[in-house]
């Protein structure tokens, strides 16, 4: 079983995309690029005392093929946030088991995505509001909307829901016709209306329109003839 130490330099010196590559976090400088944006977004908060809620955990689970209960052995981007918010409490949330990771400003909520009343389930244990929230799960579309519609309005007023890997859906998971998530905000953008190919999922984001005071989609790798890759939606 792996320690929850810290990085073996002072993480208070080290900036967000530095921990990811100590950690081996596909979120930064090897793949993704996403530390370089959420280090400005996230850096006020970062010796606040916040709660912090990242879905999906680990790379490899049955989004990819493999069995939820599969043998997990690590949680690099849990660790960085660990050291890049010292004062947070961090909640975990995934289909398969980590509740071997224990530190007294980490807790694990293991949870199907598929299944909304699991997800409300997950949200109960988690007392107060979220200020932060990451959706890095499945990536298919209905998990992320189910999530979003579930988890957006624990947020606190102020607070910021991100949701990553926009322009990939697993086969394992998508849903033929379903709206992408990345359209469906898009759609939010261009018309101050939510678009969904089912309408009560549609009528379900309009109803939550007077929350969101602010939303933005980043291209892949923040060059613009890419398709979207990041949402962030603020809670008003």
């Amino acid at each position: 079983m792996l320690d929850a130490g810290p990085a073996k330099s002072n993480p208070k010196n080290m900036n967000l995309t530095d921990l990811a590559d100590h950690y081996g976090s596909d979120k930064g400088s090897a793949k993704h690029r996403y530390t370089e944006f959420y280090h400005m977004l996230f850096h006020p908060y970062r010796q606040r005392k916040i709660a912090f809620l990242e879905m999906g955990l680990l790379i490899g689970g049955p989004e990819h093929g493999m069995d939820a209960d599969r043998e997990t052995g690590d949680l690099p981007s849990i660790r960085m946030w660990m050291d890049y918010f010292p004062k947070a409490q961090i909640h975990g949330l995934d289909v398969s088991d980590f509740s071997w990771f224990k530190h007294d400003r980490f807790t694990f909520h293991r949870c199907d995505m598929e299944n909304p009343a699991e997800i409300a389930a997950s949200m109960q244990e988690i007392d107060g509001a979220l200020d932060i929230v990451l959706d890095d799960a499945s990536h298919a579309s209905h998990h992320q909307q189910n999530a979003f519609l579930e988890i957006f309005p624990r947020l606190t007023s102020g607070g910021l829901y991100v949701i990553e890997d926009l322009r990939w859906q697993p086969e394992t998971y998508e849903r033929a016709g379903i709206t992408k998530t990345a359209a469906l905000f898009r759609s939010f953008l261009d018309d101050r209306r939510f678009s969904h190919s089912d309408p009560a999922v549609a009528e379900a984001f309009n109803a939550l329109i007077p929350d969101i005071s602010g939303c933005i989609l980043l291209p892949a790798l923040y060059q613009k003839h890419r398709k979207d890759q990041i949402a962030v939606i603020h809670k008003r």
